[in-house]
């Protein structure tokens, strides 16, 4: 056939979904249109063709049997563009890469440097989530995860480390004095209830604590040493922004408690680019970070 003899695709589109709903009011709704051009398309489009499309049947209006015959091929033929198309963008664009990063890295460490990812790779459609412990790349839609590996870690997943853990109290500046001297509040996350008591127990020359007050997350914890309402046994790389600004102290420096962190992908899986230019941009930016002065390990400060 010619394509001069093809009618308009936007009247057959008009056409298609007022035969599909029954209403030129709905397809009006449906095509974001007034109820008059949809009506002016379908009969444009009954003029071209020489075919009666729709009847007046009592208030509404109903498909002739060409009509009928005309709407099936439309739905099939513009169904089979749309998946088309599905098909082609899917191949031509790359997925985003979806990170799952423990809720209290991300605010305080990771967030905070994806700008400087996202000017360096604009191309990369990176999406960031947040969760801590098992999960499921499937199901939670994940492309990378970074988690502390203080759980089960799965045959089928493949685990790079990042870094190794390592906490120490940390304080605004005007509290180290109180600190020194036995006089403070220590401050601990629930989510390591234990903390500053493996720390005590590591350092038996140190003062205890006055009390100690809990609170539901890690970042929580920092946001209250640094209005200097404690202590707090902190994980370093989650201070290591105040510490190197001077809004935060950390006199005894940081204490490596046994634990990693780890970037988790499946194994089996065909990384992506993207991924891995996040891969490499992460080991990159850690290594810098904690190897930065003013973030001392236990032992290797004056």
């Amino acid at each position: 056939m010619k394509r001069a003899e093809l009618p308009s695709l936007d009247d057959l589109r008009a056409f298609e979904v007022v035969a599909r709903l029954g209403s030129v009011r709905a397809a009006a709704e449906e095509l974001n249109l007034t109820h008059g051009a949809v009506s002016r398309r379908v009969a444009k489009l009954s003029l071209d063709t020489g075919i009666r499309l729709i009847e007046p049947s009592g208030r509404g209006i109903r498909v002739t049997v060409a009509g009928a015959e005309l709407a099936a091929a439309a739905t099939g033929a513009l169904s089979m563009v749309s998946s088309a198309l599905v098909r082609l963008r899917a191949t031509r664009a790359e997925a985003p890469v979806v990170v799952s990063s423990e809720r209290s890295v991300a605010m305080r460490w990771l967030i905070p440097r994806l700008a400087a990812f996202q000017g360096q790779y604009p191309e990369v459609d990176l999406h960031l989530s947040v969760g801590g412990g098992a999960f499921d790349f499937t199901r939670d839609h994940i492309t990378l995860a970074i988690r502390r590996l203080d759980f089960s870690i799965d045959a089928n997943w493949r685990v790079e480390g990042l870094f190794e853990e390592a906490v120490g109290p940390v304080m605004h500046p005007d509290m180290a004095e109180r600190f020194a001297a036995g006089h403070y509040v220590a401050l601990a996350a629930r989510t390591r209830p234990d903390a500053w008591q493996k720390w005590l127990s590591a350092h038996p020359d140190r003062d205890r604590p006055e009390s100690t007050r809990f609170l539901d997350h890690h970042f929580l914890m920092v946001e209250a040493a640094l209005a200097g309402l404690g202590v707090c046994m902190c994980p370093r790389i989650l201070a290591i922004d105040d510490v190197s600004k001077g809004r935060l102290v950390a006199p005894l420096g940081f204490t490596p408690d046994g634990s990693r962190y780890g970037l988790i992908s499946p194994a089996a899986a065909q990384e992506s680019p993207s991924a891995s230019l996040f891969r490499s941009w992460l080991a990159e930016t850690i290594a810098a970070d904690l190897s930065g002065e003013g973030m001392p390990l236990a032992g290797s400060c004056g």
